[in-house]
C-alpha cells in the first residue's frame, strides 16, 4: 500500500514523541550514550574556531604590514633566525630611499609609488617622571611614513616635512606607550626621556593590536630620522619601505625593485643579491603548514571521538531493540509496517545525536567565550558555519549509528517477538 503524505507525517510525529519519551525515561543512559558525540562536536567546533581565528588574526596582521607595501631589508622573513646567512651582507643605507624615489619619479610606467627610509631598535626604553617602559620599539623615518603604514592617529598629528628635515625632537607614540606612561593625564605635548635625549609627543596612534599575537604595534615610538640618529646612533637596523601602485601587481613590483636595488648597490650580473625583498605573503607561506597541521590533527581527534560515540549509540540502540522486542511484536501484530519500526529507532538515534551535538555546541561556545575573556588578544572566532556543520555531522552520525539496529528491529517476526522473554 502506498504511503500517503498524511500517514508519513503522522508516523514521523509519533516516532518523535516515542523517541523523546524513551530519552526522558532513560536520562542517564541517554547522556552517557551521547557523551562521545558531545566530545566529538566540541573537538570539531573548537578546531574550526581555532582555524577561523588564526585566519582572522593573520589577515589582520597582514593588513598591519600593508598589502601594498614591500620591504627592502638585510635579512629575509622566510629564514628568520638564521642570522649566519646574512652576517656578511653590508648594511642598508637610508639614502637608498631618496635614490629610489628619483628613479621612480622619472619612470611613469613604474609599478612603484614611494620609498620611505626607516631605522629601528627593539631595545629602547621610555621614561616619564617615575614611570619607565622597557622593550619599546623605537623607529626613525620621514614625514611620508603614514603613506606606507596601517592605522591612523587618534590624537594629535604626524611630524611635518619641515620637522623631518630639521631633525626636530618630536615623536608619535602607540596606545600602549600613552596608557603606560600617562595613565591619568593627557600625553600630548609631554616630553619623554629616551636614551640620549627628550622627545615631545605630538601624536598618538589608534590602537592596532599585535602582529600574529607577538609584536605589538601599540608599543612603538616614531620620530624623524635625524632625531632617531641623535638618540640612538646610526648603527641600527635599516629598512626601506616601498609602496606599490597596485596590490595585484606585487610580483611585478618586486622584480622591478630587485633590479633597481641591484643597480643602486652596484651588484654585477651573475652575482647574488646582498639584500632581501620581503612582503606579507612570506608569512602566509609559513603559516599555512601550521594551519594545515592543526586541521589534520583536529580531524583525526574529531573522527576518533565521533567513531567512539557512534559505536556507543549503536550498542545502546541494539540494547533498546532487545528490551522492546515484545513491544515491536505487538505493534507489528496490530499492523505497523517495517518502515514505521525502522523510522522509530532511526529517529531515536538521530535525536540522541542532535542532543549531543547541541550540548557540544553550547560547551564549545562557553569555552570560546572564556578564552576571549581570559586572553582578549587570542584570535578566535565562532561562526554560524561551524554551528550548521556540527549539527549536520550530528545528524549523519545518528543515521549511520542507528541504521543497523533500526533495520534489525524492522525485520523482527511478530510471533517470535511476542514470545520473547
Amino acid at each position: 500500500m502506498k504511503l500517503t503524505y498524511r500517514q508519513f507525517r503522522y508516523e514521523t510525529t509519533e516516532s518523535l514523541k516515542m523517541a523523546l519519551f524513551q530519552i526522558r525515561g532513560n536520562k542517564i543512559r541517554s547522556f552517557l550514550t551521547a557523551l562521545g558525540v558531545i566530545i566529538g562536536i566540541v573537538a570539531i567546533t573548537m578546531m574550526g574556531t581555532a582555524i577561523n581565528g588564526i585566519d582572522r588574526g593573520f589577515d589582520k596582521s597582514l593588513a598591519m604590514l600593508g598589502y601594498d607595501v614591500i620591504y627592502v631589508q638585510k635579512t629575509s622573513w622566510t629564514t628568520m633566525g638564521q642570522w649566519w646567512l646574512y652576517r656578511n651582507r653590508p648594511d642598508l643605507k637610508t639614502e637608498y630611499a631618496d635614490q629610489l624615489n628619483r628613479i621612480i619619479s622619472a619612470n611613469s610606467r613604474s609599478e612603484l609609488l614611494l620609498a620611505v627610509p626607516q631605522m629601528s631598535t627593539y631595545q629602547a626604553s621610555a621614561k616619564y617622571r617615575d614611570r619607565i617602559l622597557e622593550q619599546v620599539f623605537s623607529l626613525g623615518t620621514n614625514h611620508d611614513y603614514l603613506q606606507t603604514a596601517s592605522g591612523g592617529l587618534s590624537l594629535g598629528r604626524f611630524f611635518t616635512p619641515a620637522e623631518s628635515a630639521s631633525s626636530a625632537m618630536v615623536c608619535v607614540i602607540g596606545d600602549d606607550i600613552a596608557t603606560g606612561l600617562f595613565p591619568n593625564e593627557p600625553a600630548l605635548d609631554k616630553y619623554i626621556q629616551l636614551k640620549n635625549g627628550k622627545c615631545r609627543i605630538i601624536g598618538i596612534f589608534k590602537k592596532q593590536g599585535k602582529f600574529l599575537g607577538l609584536f605589538s604595534f601599540d608599543n612603538q615610538i616614531i620620530m624623524p630620522l635625524g632625531a632617531f640618529e641623535k638618540v640612538y646612533g646610526k648603527n641600527m637596523f635599516t629598512t626601506i619601505r616601498v609602496k606599490i601602485k597596485e596590490q595585484t601587481h606585487v610580483s611585478e613590483a618586486k622584480e622591478e625593485l630587485l633590479g633597481l636595488m641591484r643597480r643602486i648597490r652596484r651588484i654585477p650580473a651573475g652575482k647574488d643579491e646582498d639584500f632581501s625583498i620581503n612582503e606579507q605573503r612570506a608569512f602566509k607561506s609559513q603559516l599555512d603548514p601550521i594551519k594545515n597541521g592543526i586541521a589534520i590533527a583536529g580531524i583525526f581527534i574529531t573522527g576518533m571521538s565521533l567513531f567512539v560515540g557512534a559505536i556507543g549509540i549503536m550498542n545502546i540502540t541494539f540494547v533498546s531493540v532487545k528490551e522492546r522486542t515484545r513491544e515491536i511484536g505487538l505493534r507489528k501484530a496490530l499492523g505497523a509496517r517495517r518502515q514505521t519500526i525502522l523510522l522509530q529507532f532511526l529517529i531515536e538515534s538521530v535525536m540522541i545525536c542532535l542532543i549531543g551535538g547541541f550540548t557540544g555546541l553550547c560547551t564549545a561556545l562557553l569555552i570560546t567565550i572564556s578564552i576571549e575573556k581570559i586572553v582578549p588578544d587570542f584570535p578566535i572566532q565562532f561562526s554560524l558555519d561551524l554551528v550548521l556543520a556540527s549539527l549536520a555531522v550530528s545528524v549523519i552520525t545518528g543515521i549511520i549509528s542507528g541504521l543497523a539496529p533500526a533495520v534489525t528491529a524492522s525485520k523482527l517476526d511478530p510471533a517470535d517477538s511476542l514470545r520473547y522473554e
